[in-house]
């Protein structure tokens, strides 16, 4: 009889160890993959070398999610349309704005952001015909408009930041053959 006493103790000493230790590892976790970002994504862009490299991905991903978010307003899905609408309108802005702040850092670090820096501005002017039109085509406009213009604000400032940024990324120097 105290030996099953004792059994039970230690068995609920255990499971509260355990869950004290998941419970604190969880964060950890988390922290290492944005929520907007599949796993696979986000081990792309843990593996790249460069901001260039990074910038590229990012957005990559976010013209993903913008055409997604026009197939679904195309094609709604019976359960879970307005937030799957938000989720990927969320998730659009968050990879323009990561994009974003990675050349912001890289030109703090006077790294040769410079490719990432044009492709942005490039496809953010792309980005913004799409939000404008999705802005101007209204349809289920009241479900998404938070974000939608949210997201049409972090473009146009990562285009305007972009536009700057030429000026201060110094074009790589050409060596010239003897």
């Amino acid at each position: 009889m105290r030996n099953s006493g004792f059994r039970l103790a230690a068995r609920f000493i255990g499971a509260t160890a355990l869950a004290l230790l998941l419970v604190r590892t969880l964060p950890a976790q988390q922290m290492q993959q944005k929520d907007y970002l599949s796993g696979i994504e986000a081990d792309k862009i843990r593996d790249a070398e460069t901001v260039n490299e990074k910038v590229a991905l990012f957005l990559t991903f976010a013209e993903d999610r913008l055409k997604k978010f026009q197939y679904e307003l195309e094609h709604p899905a019976l359960a879970l349309h307005e937030e799957t609408l938000n989720g990927l309108m969320n998730g659009y802005e968050s990879c323009v704005d990561d994009a974003a702040d990675l050349l912001q850092e890289g030109i703090e670090k006077q790294q040769n952001v410079r490719a990432g820096v044009d492709l942005m501005a490039s496809k953010a002017k792309g980005f913004l015909d799409v939000l404008r039109k999705i802005q101007t085509d209204a349809k289920e406009l009241e479900i998404y408009k938070n974000n939608l213009d949210d997201a049409i604000e972090g473009t146009t400032d990562a285009m305007n930041e972009a536009e700057k940024d030429k000026k201060k990324v110094a074009a790589p120097p050409v060596r010239r053959k003897n």
